[in-house]
């Protein structure tokens, strides 16, 4: 599985990258992220039983979670990479029965229930437009973005202690488009969206935040963040929407 460790190399790189323009700013974020869940999950799609509701079956909680992101602007480009922890677990009732690696889980089932997904976006914007020189900071681009889903689902029988999980990694590239309005470094607005259908799999991530930097080099943002993802995999399925606010501190050197 893909593990957040294995992309330290990598921020190391956007933090010691060389022969950078004199404009070049390094940015960190870290943040909360609250997210709700909905959709529906299977262990094997063709296997026995079907999929189950996230929440009407699982009842499974919001994912609160802590997040990260490097960024490295240089010139017109943009380079960042993002790590965002998901945790969803709760307990519920299965309406159907489910096959998750080989354990069958029979409807009418009581069951503790858990999805993890770990996602890394790796994201490269070019911005055709901008304008930093006036006194309203305008910034708008496409950009290319690779989301990382390492995701697992376990389930635990509540009354026989039996348990099974299943685990997936799926890289999911996905083609949008970046902008963002500011008030020199002092108020800012900016938004994204990306979207691709990928052997089966498709990803689309929306968000809009606000920057509040009190002082040149630190300051505060807040946002809204969307996700339709579907990773559909011979052992592990997943169809959701995750949506939520999240908030956090940054700094800018």
């Amino acid at each position: 599985m893909f593990t957040k460790w294995k992309a330290l190399p990598l921020l190391a790189l956007l933090l010691c990258s060389g022969n950078l323009h004199a404009d070049e700013l390094i940015s960190l974020k870290a943040g909360y992220q609250v997210l709700s869940p909905e959709g529906t999950i299977a262990g094997s799609i063709n296997g026995q039983g079907g999929k189950v509701d996230i929440q009407d079956d699982l009842n499974l909680d919001d994912s609160e979670e802590f997040t990260g992101e490097v960024a490295l602007q240089w010139g017109d480009t943009r380079l960042a990479l993002n790590y965002l922890p998901i945790d969803l677990s709760g307990t519920g009732t299965l309406s159907k029965s489910i096959e998750l690696n080989g354990q069958v889980f029979n409807a009418s089932t009581r069951v503790n229930s858990d999805l993890t997904i770990d996602l890394y976006d790796f994201s490269l914007t070019h911005y055709l437009i901008n304008f930093d020189d006036l006194p309203v900071r305008l910034q708008l681009g496409p950009e290319l973005s690779v989301k990382v889903a390492d995701a697992e689902f376990s389930v635990k029988d509540l009354t026989t202690g039996e348990s099974a999980s299943e685990s997936v990694t799926a890289p999911i590239p996905t083609i949008g488009a970046r902008g963002r309005v500011a008030l020199s470094d002092f108020l800012g607005v900016s938004g994204r969206i990306g979207y691709m259908e990928f052997d089966g799999n498709h990803f689309m991530d929306a968000e809009a935040q606000v920057e509040f930097s009190p002082l040149p080099v630190v300051g505060f943002y807040a946002g809204y963040r969307y996700f339709d993802l579907k990773i559909d995999e011979s052992d592990l399925y997943v169809e959701t929407e995750i949506s939520g606010p999240f908030a956090g501190a940054l700094v800018r050197f």
